[in-house]
C-alpha cells in the first residue's frame, strides 16, 4: 500500500499499517468520547437554565397589609381597595405580572403570606384580598368583590406600590383556594363583568359545595364534559386527601362529584391537572396558622405529614404556569408535564392538554 502526500509517495510497511490502524482507532474513540460529553454538557446546560420554581426565587419580598375605608374610617388612601388586601410583592425595581388570589372558606388571607411570598419571589405581584369574615352558602357578594376589586387594580394598585414597582395589568392571573376557586372560575365565565382581562385562571382544590346536586349558589359546574367556555389557560391543582374524611364527624374538606376532578373535567385546551396524592386541602397554608381559625385548619382536614412540601408544590407550579401564558416561556411547566423535573410531592396525576 502507498499514499501519496504533497506529491510524494510513501511506502508502508506492515508494521506502519498496524501503527496507522492504532492512530485511527483511538482518534475515533476520542471523538466519540468528545462527542457524548459535548452532549451531557449541553444537556446539563438546558436543564440548568431552568428556574427552580420549587424554590425562593432571587427576589427579595415585601409583605404589606392594606386596610380600606369603613363606616367609620376614612381611608387616607387616594383610591382604597374594595376590600382588606393583603400584598406580596418584589422589593427591587421592574414591570411586574399580577396574580389575585382568593381565600377559602372563613379563612383568613394570612393564612396564605408564605405561599404568596414563595410566588412573588419569582417577579409577581400577588394581591389576597379578605373577601369576608362571616359568610353564608352564597358566593355572589364574593364574585362581586372580587370583580370589584378586580376593576381597582388599573385605578388604585399603582398608589400602593414605591414608583420603581410598576404592575403590569396587562398580564394578569386568577386563582382561587377552595371555596375561593369556585369564585375564580365563576368570575373567569362572567358572572359579573370585570373591565381587565385575564390571560391564566388557577384552581387550588376547588369546591363548589358539599356534594353533586348540593352545589352552593350559584353553581359552577354543569357536569357537562369541556363545558367551561373560558378565553384563558387553566390549571387545576387537586389533593390525594381532600375526598377523606378527618373524622366521622365531619365531611371531607373537598368531596367528590364538586372537587377538582369535576372542574378539570369540564375546562377546554388549554389546560393542567396536577394533584398531590398524600397531601389535603389545607396542606397549601402557612405552617403556623394562629387564632382559633388557624388552630382549626389542622382539626377539620384529612392533612398531610407536613404542609411545606405541598406549599413548595403549589407555589412552584404557580410560578411555571404563569410563566408559561403569562410570560410565554414554558420550559419549567413542561419539564415538570414530562417528568423532567424533581417536584416536592408524590403526584397521582399529571396531565396537560392543548
Amino acid at each position: 500500500m502507498s499514499w501519496v502526500y504533497k506529491c510524494h509517495t510513501i511506502e508502508l510497511i506492515p508494521q506502519d499499517m498496524e501503527l496507522v490502524q492504532i492512530l485511527l482507532f483511538s482518534f475515533i474513540q476520542s471523538y466519540i468520547i468528545m462527542s457524548s460529553a459535548t452532549a451531557a454538557n449541553t444537556a446539563d446546560a438546558a436543564t440548568s437554565s431552568m428556574t427552580n420554581v420549587f424554590a425562593i426565587g432571587r427576589y427579595k419580598t415585601v409583605l404589606q397589609t392594606v386596610e380600606t375605608r369603613s363606616c367609620t374610617t376614612k381611608s387616607t388612601l387616594a383610591v382604597p381597595p374594595p376590600k382588606p388586601l393583603l400584598i406580596a410583592r418584589p422589593s427591587e425595581a421592574g414591570d411586574y405580572p399580577i396574580l389575585v388570589l382568593l381565600h377559602g372558606y372563613l379563612l383568613y388571607n394570612s393564612f396564605y403570606s408564605q405561599l404568596i411570598q414563595h410566588i412573588a419571589s419569582h417577579g409577581f405581584i400577588v394581591i389576597a384580598p379578605q373577601l369576608y369574615i362571616l359568610a353564608g352558602p352564597d358566593t355572589t357578594d364574593e364574585i362581586k368583590s372580587t370583580a370589584a376589586i378586580t376593576n381597582w387594580l388599573s385605578k388604585g394598585l399603582h398608589y400602593l406600590l414605591p414608583p420603581h414597582v410598576q404592575p403590569n395589568i396587562n398580564k394578569l392571573g386568577l386563582a382561587g383556594h377552595s371555596r375561593g376557586g369556585k369564585v375564580a372560575f365563576a368570575l373567569a365565565l362572567e358572572k359579573e363583568a370585570t373591565s381587565l382581562k385575564f390571560s391564566a385562571l388557577i384552581g387550588l382544590d376547588p369546591v363548589d359545595g358539599m356534594d353533586k346536586g348540593k352545589q352552593t349558589p350559584p353553581p359552577v359546574l354543569t357536569y357537562v364534559p369541556h363545558s367551561f367556555d373560558l378565553d384563558m389557560a387553566v390549571m387545576v391543582i387537586g389533593t390525594g386527601l381532600g375526598e377523606v374524611k378527618k373524622n366521622p364527624l365531619f365531611p371531607p374538606c373537598a368531596p367528590k362529584g364538586v372537587n377538582h376532578q369535576d372542574f378539570f373535567n369540564e375546562c377546554q385546551e388549554p389546560a393542567c391537572h396536577f394533584v398531590a396524592k398524600d397531601y389535603g386541602h389545607l396542606d397549601l397554608l402557612d405552617d403556623d396558622t394562629e387564632g382559633l381559625r388557624g388552630k382549626t385548619t389542622y382539626c377539620l382536614c384529612k392533612n398531610g405529614k407536613s404542609r411545606e412540601p405541598m406549599r413548595r408544590f403549589v407555589g412552584g407550579i404557580v410560578v411555571a404556569f404563569m410563566n408559561a401564558y403569562l410570560l410565554g416561556d414554558n420550559k419549567d411547566l413542561l419539564a415538570i408535564k414530562d417528568g423532567q423535573k424533581t417536584v416536592p410531592v408524590e403526584l397521582k396525576t399529571n396531565v396537560c392538554i392543548g
